[in-house]
């Protein structure tokens, strides 16, 4: 999870945010501070004589929280914000309620597009507690509005279900995937036929588009649309994983390669469909201290580099994919390893045509990596400066290109003890919006330089 923050058609970074697991941590990286470096990286450059934040607004706090149905995207200036039991929409600048959506019948929003084609997202709900009939609509939402666009069924599978990636929208099209086998059970048999498994509609209308053939024995597992091609990976003959590819005008499968061996039975298939363009998977090492690697592959299908989660670089925080960041080509990752005789945190970039290291940044070993932002040219850091220094954190500035270090600062402030978990940073004019998840939290607090 997960949604993308800005409409189609604009640079993003691309994030998994939503339909979350194992989320436990090795290290208390990437803490919810992240909120003040798009702040101080608006203007120009950076001022050693600023650092300072004010509140505009916030939202009301959560009283509770779901693993699914959580997602957040900006559409002009409406703030969107989905979770298990609501999607409701603010004004931006403001943070007046504008428009409120409630499933009927008790149902749950269980899962959720990533990105914002447009205006219009996908959302599928359904009744997913002990004896609930599954998650068995997908229906299409205006933004701006609230107001549903269309409505589909779709056949969901047992309780054990994968909600990631269910929902997808890009290029015109809206792409849902059918219930899928019950992989605990080895002899059940998939709830629809692989030639039913993945379905395409017109975004606006819901008009029926295709239905994809994908090989005989396989199921769509993950699914993700982008303006040149529409991108699933599929589980084989309850052993192997593909990824394929389809043609966004009617569906023909282009090109399919092997991802490996399913490494885990069941629904959580340890992979996740990371970008689509560039398309980067990433497999394994998305639950706490399994190992797994990143995947960057061409238009064709072709491989064009393989970064692992452990290697020189160290051991990247790869259970968590909100702590990834793709940009321009690089992915900068936030690492564990060892310089000299010390083990200190690191920021370390690759290129994704080949998946060469191109530059890593150490910081001092009393200091801890709580954030970073990847955009204009310029890595953003946020780091906590040790025991000594309680409270206060400190901004540096890199060059995106080279990893040289452009500007020191102290921010002044202490954003540290904000409660849950950061799940995204959306900006909106002079504003910075941090997006939360977790109980007891505040899902929304805008922010302005003072």
């Amino acid at each position: 999870m997960a949604a993308r923050t800005t409409d189609e058609g604009k640079p993003v970074r691309e994030r998994w945010l939503s339909d979350r697991q194992g989320t436990g941590r090795l290290r208390p990286l990437f803490a919810p501070v992240a909120v003040i470096l798009v702040v101080l990286g608006l203007g120009t450059g950076c001022s050693a004589s600023g650092g300072s934040l004010r509140v505009v607004w916030e939202a009301p706090t959560d009283s509770n929280a779901r693993d699914y149905g959580n997602g957040d995207w900006l559409v002009g200036d409406t703030l969107v914000r989905s979770r298990y039991d609501a999607i409701t929409a603010f004004d931006a600048g403001t943070g007046k309620r504008r428009w409120e959506y409630v499933p009927p019948k008790q149902e749950h929003v269980c899962a959720v597009s990533r990105r914002a084609a447009g205006s219009v997202v996908l959302i599928a709900r359904g009744s997913l507690g002990p004896g609930g009939a599954g998650c068995g609509t997908v229906a299409a939402f205006d933004l701006t509005n609230g107001r549903e666009l269309w409505h589909t069924q779709r056949t969901p599978a047992d309780q054990t279900e994968s909600l990631t990636d269910l929902v997808a929208v890009g290029g015109g099209l809206a792409v849902l995937r059918d219930g899928d086998d019950n992989w605990w059970l080895e002899t059940f048999p998939p709830t629809v036929p692989g030639t039913e498994a993945l379905r395409a509609f017109d975004l606006r209308t819901g008009a029926p588009r295709w239905k994809a053939a994908v090989p005989e024995g396989c199921v769509p597992e993950r699914v993700a649309v982008g303006d040149r091609q529409v991108v699933a990976v599929l589980s084989c003959g309850r052993t192997e994983l593909r990824l394929a590819a389809f043609d966004p005008a009617d569906g023909g499968q282009r090109w399919t390669v092997s991802l490996g061996g399913r490494p885990v039975p069941g629904t959580d298939a340890q992979v996740a469909l990371l970008s689509t363009e560039p398309l980067v998977v990433q497999v394994g090492g998305t639950t706490e201290g399994l190992p797994g690697a990143y995947l960057a592959f061409g238009e064709d299908g072709t491989a064009r580099g393989r970064i692992d989660t452990t290697g020189d670089h160290g051991t990247i925080v790869s259970h968590d994919p909100a702590l990834v960041t793709m940009a321009d080509g690089r992915l900068y990752v936030a690492a564990e390893g060892k310089h000299r005789k010390e083990y200190v945190d690191r920021l370390v970039a690759f290129d994704l045509t080949n998946g060469t290291e191109v530059w890593r940044y150490n910081l001092p070993v009393v200091k801890t990596l709580l954030a970073f932002d990847a955009t204009g040219g310029r890595v953003t850091l946020l780091a906590d400066r040790g025991r000594r220094q309680d409270g206060v954190e400190e901004l540096l500035v890199l060059d995106a290109a080279t990893g040289d270090e452009r500007e020191n600062l102290d921010t002044g402030i202490d954003v540290a003890h904000e409660g849950g978990e950061l799940a995204d940073l959306l900006t909106h004019e002079d504003l910075v919006i941090a997006v939360r998840w977790g109980w007891g939290v505040r899902p929304f607090s805008a922010y302005e330089r003072g």
